[in-house]
């Protein structure tokens, strides 16, 4: 049985209504404005078959440089913040990669609705790029910041692109497979990547980490481009080609908002508290009216879809940053070892994606992210026991594995029931209001818990760094660890009750043309 086929056939009521087809190229089936089915016109075989082959691999080699990149950076980023002076500001070094995003994933929603999605994965390849060789040859931290910061709006523009080129190129039937596939291509990154950066970081230095990165670029292009032009290089059809200057408005808003919270955050004086004040003004209600209506009150359907992406990114991912630091401050292991304690989590969230995608699962997708959750909350809770000396320090291997298991399972599936939701020209907003709330739950978190580890331990460890008897980085304390695993747990808890709130409430229409034109009403 196909897909769609299961999900027409489920009578439960909390479950998302039948699946619509898109319109588009490549031979997806095409839906009206009024939700008539056209007539089925795609060709036979899965996402590596000869019509989708070229477009999958080239996705996949994409997500595959960013993939590396990511677990790079967490390798390579204690020995970084300890050569810069710049401990203090390490959970800055991360949130400014996701404040600057938020811009570049709002860009991206537009220019992917003007003229399909090519030209923001140009842009946003080249901005990577670049950012990569800021930071690679950055002589500050603050250098070092403005390098993540380019490489967050390149990593925004890409990833809502690869998104709506999913909406657009695949069927309905493969999108579960397609976005499983992009799952996939952390596996090898999330394997051999700890050790290429740990080792790189020992030899010849934390800066080539990132420079080496810069040259690899070009293989994904050449690889995407030409499947980008034959298979999805125009725009959706019936998308509106005006710009609309409000919602870019409202974009730079957040991201300013963001930068000013997490500055006067890694401040910690009093006087931090306007720049603070400042942002909150800014941030909440333009936040509001980007995404869809009732989002920061978890209303049913896509509202809580999307702040599910949120909040289990938030608690996962600030989880795995701050492992590194701890394992080389806390439990005295080398760079390359501190990495490796993040190699199983590819390897099990693509796993966990890949389940979400076989048929047997369309019917039973809500149960599956209730599921995803309990995962989510055990491995963020269980992480942080390494602090404690009778734990074996292989234990976050194991931990973090099971909630990115529960992540492989939920982030494919909230994808999906995104795409679903959305109508062939609201993907690309839909699309992106989904990676902004991704990306602002992080800022959020990660500005809450490098504030925190700046007051209790972490703030301190810079000036400990000009004592010749010790270093910045051993001179944090366990203190700022408590804390920012308790911040952590707070999220994958709320996670659980967020994902009991992805159904339509009773009664009302499945589908997600309604959702999405409630965006900007400044319901929240």
């Amino acid at each position: 049985m196909r897909p769609t086929e299961a999900a027409e056939r489920d009578t439960d009521p909390e479950e998302p209504g039948p699946i619509r087809s898109s319109g588009g190229t490549g031979g997806p089936a095409r839906t009206s404005d009024a939700g008539r089915h056209d007539p089925p016109a795609e060709p036979a075989g899965g996402v590596l078959s000869a019509p989708y082959r070229a477009l999958t691999l080239g996705c996949v080699a994409t997500v595959l440089l960013i993939a590396f990149e990511a677990m790079a950076v967490g390798t390579a980023m204690p020995a970084a913040a300890e050569a810069l002076n710049g401990v203090s500001l390490y959970a800055f070094a991360f949130s400014a990669f996701f404040t600057t995003s938020l811009l570049g994933m709002s860009v991206a929603g537009q220019w992917c609705d003007r003229s399909g999605p090519l030209a923001p994965v140009l842009a946003g390849i080249a901005t990577f790029a670049l950012g990569l060789l800021f930071s690679g040859t950055a002589q500050s931290m603050w250098v070092f910041v403005v390098g993540r910061a380019f490489q967050g709006v390149g990593g925004g523009l890409v990833i809502v692109a690869l998104y709506v080129t999913v909406r657009l190129a695949f069927p309905e039937r493969l999108r579960p497979a397609a976005l499983a596939a992009f799952s996939a291509s952390w596996v090898v990154p999330s394997m051999v990547g700890p050790v290429i950066a740990g080792t790189i970081t020992e030899q010849l230095g934390w800066r080539w980490v990132f420079l080496g990165i810069t040259v690899l670029v070009v293989l994904p292009l050449l690889v995407l481009v030409p499947a980008l032009r034959r298979s999805a290089s125009g725009p959706p059809e019936g998308a509106s080609r005006t710009l609309d200057r409000r919602r870019l408005r409202l974009a730079v808003a957040v991201a300013l908002g963001a930068g000013l919270l997490q500055y006067g955050g890694q401040e910690l004086r009093w006087v931090s508290l306007l720049p603070v004040a400042v942002g909150l003004a800014l941030l909440a209600p333009s936040a509001a009216r980007l995404l869809p209506a009732g989002t920061f009150r978890l209303r049913r359907g896509l509202p809580s879809v999307i702040a599910l992406r949120g909040v289990i990114s938030a608690a996962y991912l600030s989880t795995q940053t701050f492992l590194p630091l701890l394992l080389v401050t806390q439990r005295d292991l080398s760079y390359t070892q501190a990495g490796l304690s993040l190699a199983a989590s590819g390897a099990t969230w693509a796993v966990g994606s890949w389940a979400q995608s076989r048929p047997w699962a369309e019917p039973h997708r809500l149960k599956l992210v209730r599921l995803g959750t309990l995962l989510i909350t055990l491995g963020v809770g269980t992480t942080p026991l390494v602090l404690l000396d009778a734990v074996p320090v292989w234990l976050p291997v194991v931990t973090l594995g099971v909630g990115a298991f529960g992540m492989g399972f939920v982030v494919s599936t909230v994808g999906v029931l995104v795409l679903r939701f959305s109508t062939p020209k609201e993907a690309g907003g839909n699309v992106a209001s989904l990676q902004l709330c991704d990306s602002l739950a992080n800022v959020v978190m990660l500005t809450t818990v490098g504030s925190l580890f700046a007051a209790l331990g972490g703030d301190a460890s810079a000036a400990a760094g000009h004592a010749a008897e010790t270093t910045a980085a051993s001179a944090v304390g366990p203190g700022a660890f408590v804390a920012v695993y308790a911040a952590t747990l707070t999220a994958a808890l709320l996670s659980i009750a967020v994902g009991g709130r992805l159904g339509p409430a009773r009664g009302s229409p499945a589908g997600g043309s309604p959702a999405g034109r409630a965006r900007g009403d400044g319901g929240g």
